[in-house]
């Protein structure tokens, strides 16, 4: 019995046989037309269209690997440059954004006379009992504790810690702090408390007050912490008990605290006054 290599070897030789007298017989100027040649030539035909048809299928497949190797290569570079427009694209909307955020800040800053210092929010307590976060601005730029913190939607908070290039800044809705308000079309006196939710209180506003759902609450300037008549925040739930003094407030904030990332430090608010 042969083995399996034998037979292997073999049928190579034979095919190699086979292929050499087929470019024997095929590069002849001319051939006998005799039985002999006629039958080896039937002989031979069905190798040499077999080699052919096998070269042929050779062909294609290098062909189409070596198109699939280009292709792939041709995507990998696509999808690269791809990946650099897009993050082309994301940095420019961001800057965008900022833009738009500090041309509010700059419309702000032109409609009355204090004097600011701009900062960028960079940490946030992250434990529930503080609502406080920390700006890039400290003592080197003048600020010191105590002074309002702004942007153009209303009152942030003030600063309660300050160092030489960073500040503290505790928010309004942190139990902690109060803002001395007004209901800005009554004139209906009280103080903004934060509980460490997302919502205020307007305490110590009696009950025979007429407060009403949508009052906008605006700093009174009484405190001597905050100028007179920024936003605080708006009325979204008032409830009267019958046996209580003082009526039950909840105000929402005007600022969107989740999305602060730019605020105002006010250093100098004296003598505020409108400009024409």
């Amino acid at each position: 019995m042969f083995s399996r290599k034998m037979l292997l070897l073999i049928g190579g030789l034979l095919f190699v046989a086979v292929n050499f007298i087929m470019v024997t017989v095929s590069s002849r100027e001319a051939m006998p037309d005799n039985g002999v040649e006629r039958i080896a030539i039937s002989l031979i035909a069905p190798f040499q269209a077999a080699v052919a048809h096998t070269l042929n299928s050779a062909e294609k497949v290098w062909q189409v690997y070596f198109c699939t190797v280009s292709t792939a290569e041709e995507n990998s570079r696509l999808r690269r440059k791809l990946s650099k427009v897009e993050e082309v694209n994301n940095r420019l909307h961001e800057v965008e954004l900022e833009n738009r955020r500090l041309k509010k800040l700059v419309n702000f800053t032109r409609s009355v006379d204090y004097k600011f210092v701009a900062a960028q929010v960079i940490a946030r307590d992250p434990t529930p009992f503080f609502k406080t976060i920390m700006i890039d601005k400290g003592a080197n730029d003048d600020i010191e504790k105590g002074m309002p913190v702004l942007v153009a939607e209303g009152v942030v908070g003030q600063t309660i810690r300050v160092a030489g290039r960073y500040s503290r800044i505790l928010l309004i809705t942190d139990r902690n702090s109060a803002v001395d308000s007004l209901v800005q079309g009554s004139r209906i006196r009280g103080v903004v408390k934060g509980d460490n939710s997302e919502k205020c209180h307007f305490r110590y506003a009696l009950r025979k007050e007429g407060i009403r759902d949508g009052d906008m609450i605006v700093s009174s300037g009484f405190d001597q912490v905050f100028p007179k008549g920024l936003k605080v925040g708006s009325v979204v739930e008032v409830k009267k008990g019958n046996s209580e003094l003082f009526q039950k407030v909840i105000v929402e904030p005007s600022v969107d605290f989740d999305k602060l990332e730019e605020v105002l430090v006010a250093v100098d608010f004296s003598e505020p006054k409108k400009k024409e």
